[in-house]
């Protein structure tokens, strides 16, 4: 299987990803959030940003449109209270969005210019997309892109079959391009401590009450346009070094991989436009692992109790700071969790304004 190379961006700079700024010719008159969503580029872009992943499957994002932009908005309303009071994973969901938006708009052949965190005054908006003039897709861009739509959470068992190096590099440097960096402690001799934090956080979420409410409140028993159904959640474990977390009532239990590839994502700082880079390196890591035939799933839990966090950090060389941890590997089909429509998601920036 070829794996795509990873292409790196082009620095950031003032908090930008720099690129042209000439806009569009339809950019001339007066739009309404409904009229710009007929565009093919931005319902396009749009389609592939609610893909994004997100904690609970929150879907915490509203996209505000003008002519040739796209804001990315933190929906606060849905920042969950119990595992997420801070929003540091909720802006990893708005960064997996922004990655989504930027890889479909360069696929329908367009430049994009994003500018992080925009309105100091308004930090609820965490990016702006400029749709600028035509060019040529590379190939990286259009195979990640081609991904999104593939890509979903696998709680299932993964088969024991190993991840070849080739993959691994490719998603070490998918990481890379977006300024993080992928450790996979298996390599520096650390799964077993990394899986003992995993299994000690979900230990601590599980005699929490708020946490099991919650978590209780976006699991769903039908589909529904968000939260975690019943289907797409997991078996119960007959065994292995990982815990579940949306586990299906009934079913036999089944036996998971005794050697997952377990993958922790680290930025150098904590702020929060390190946690919406980060989430932008998170799904252009997914997408490529995609890309490769691999699934991935979610083990947050560490992350979510500030002192586990701190102890994953001291093992992995206290210098970086975790924002995600998840498991790789050759998983048996599953199934996609629902999504809101984008009538839901987006809205008329002049609105806002008024």
């Amino acid at each position: 299987m070829t794996v795509p190379k990873v292409l790196p961006h082009r620095a950031h700079r003032h908090c930008r990803v720099p690129a042209a700024r000439e806009t569009l010719e339809s950019s001339k008159g007066r739009y309404t959030a409904m009229v710009l969503t007929r565009s093919s580029v931005v319902t396009a872009a749009l389609e592939a940003a609610v893909r994004a992943p997100s904690p609970h499957n929150t879907q915490p994002w509203i996209f505000e449109l003008a002519p040739d932009t796209i804001d990315v908005v933190l929906d606060e309303s849905r920042v969950l209270g119990a595992c997420d009071p801070e929003g540091r994973e909720a802006r990893l969901a708005c960064g997996a969005a922004l990655l989504n938006l930027r890889l479909a708009i360069a696929a329908a052949g367009r430049v994009t210019d994003t500018e992080f965190l925009p309105e100091r005054e308004r930090p609820s908006l965490l990016a702006r997309v400029t749709i600028g003039p035509r060019h040529r897709p590379t190939m990286t861009e259009r195979r990640l892109a081609a991904a999104i739509p593939r890509r979903y959470s696998n709680r299932r068992p993964f088969s024991e079959q190993p991840v070849p190096r080739g993959v691994r590099t490719a998603v070490s440097e998918a990481a890379r391009a977006e300024g993080a960096r992928l450790i996979l402690p298996a390599e520096a001799g650390s799964l077993e401590a990394t899986a003992r934090l995993v299994r000690r956080a979900d230990h601590l979420q599980g005699l929490d009450d708020d946490f099991q409410e919650e978590l209780r409140a976006w699991t769903r028993q039908e589909a529904e346009d968000d939260g975690v159904p019943a289907f797409a959640g997991g078996p119960r474990s007959a065994g292995g070094l990982l815990p579940g977390r949306y586990v299906r009532e009934s079913g036999a239990p089944r036996v998971f991989e005794q050697d997952p590839l377990v993958a922790v994502l680290t930025m150098p700082n904590d702020a929060p436009m390190s946690q919406l880079r980060a989430g932008c390196a998170m799904q252009r890591v997914l997408l490529t692992a995609t890309d490769a035939g691999l699934s991935a799933s979610f083990y947050s839990q560490p992350i979510e109790i500030a002192p586990v966090r701190a102890e994953l950090r001291d093992l992995l060389g206290g210098t970086e700071h975790p924002q995600t941890v998840f498991r790789l590997g050759y998983g048996y089909p599953g199934v996609k969790t629902p999504r809101r429509p984008i009538e839901a998601v987006t809205r008329d920036r002049r609105e806002v304004r008024r």
